[in-house]
């Protein structure tokens, strides 16, 4: 499925994978929610609470994931605070839902505290 971020100033676009976790997130769309920022990762808290189907800290650049603790939406586009060298790593497990083609570049203009809103792709 594909899916649109929009930011008052950033628009871009994803796509979500066949997982249970990614099913039910595109259930609960649109939602609207609030950027943080961890380093090079952007999450915002959405209303789905399941457990990580397939655990993973090993992330991409791009990639969209959940992170259950939050409940929150990842998406990765350069180092955090627990990378090991120059790749992305979540603070703890994730489970990898999604990908986005957005340069890094576009993604490190979205600043926390900046209302993002997920919807569908018409």
């Amino acid at each position: 499925m594909r899916v649109r971020f929009e930011t008052h100033r950033e628009t871009f676009d994803g796509a979500l994978n066949e997982s249970p976790v990614a099913k039910a997130i595109a259930q609960t769309l649109p939602i609207s929610s609030t950027v943080q920022r961890w380093g090079g990762e952007i999450y915002f808290d959405v209303p789905v609470k399941m457990a990580n189907t397939k655990p993973t800290v090993e992330v991409e650049v791009g990639d969209i994931a959940f992170w259950p603790e939050g409940p929150c939406l990842c998406i990765f586009f350069g180092k955090t605070p627990a990378s090991l060298g120059r790749e992305p790593r979540p603070a703890s497990e994730v489970t990898i839902i999604g990908h986005t083609e957005a340069p890094a570049e576009l993604l490190r203009t979205v600043e926390a505290g900046t209302a993002i809103r997920v919807e569908p792709c018409a």
